[in-house]
């Protein structure tokens, strides 16, 4: 008994991890839609969502199969007539806003969009005050 129990904790995890790359890839993962036009709107959708296990390429440059599935997504949400944001919101909705590289204002993401012009600001004033002391003491 404790040897299969030590088998199972040696090859659990090495089986679990090979399972993701042992499936089939989804049919549009590789394979371009007929019509050029929604391939264009599918690859310029692509490059603007980011990858989640790769996370410094977009689903358009990533060999991962989680992007592959996206990209499956993507593909099959535009044949079936979603547009482009429609399909950006459902995976913002489902992944998180960290799958775009153009994430939204919200109330939990303000800060970062805020916090540049308020370092900006600070120092700009901290500078001021440096350099006006400066003028009155030579003065």
């Amino acid at each position: 008994m404790r040897l299969l129990i030590l088998f199972a904790l040696i090859f659990a995890p090495v089986m679990t991890l090979t399972a993701q790359d042992s499936m089939p890839a989804a049919p549009y993962a590789n394979r371009q839609l007929d019509d050029p036009a929604m391939e264009r709107e599918a690859q310029e959708l692509m490059f603007t969502l980011r990858c989640l296990k790769c996370q410094s390429q977009s689903i358009a440059d990533s060999d991962a199969p989680m992007a592959g599935d996206m990209r499956h997504q993507v593909r099959t949400r535009l044949m079936a007539g979603d547009s482009p944001e429609q399909i950006r919101s459902w995976l913002v909705d489902r992944y998180g806003d960290y799958v775009s590289y153009a994430p939204r204002v919200s109330a939990s993401t303000w800060p970062l969009f805020a916090l540049p012009l308020v370092l900006f600001l600070l120092g700009a004033f901290i500078l001021r005050r440096r350099l006006g002391r400066k003028k009155g003491a030579e003065v």
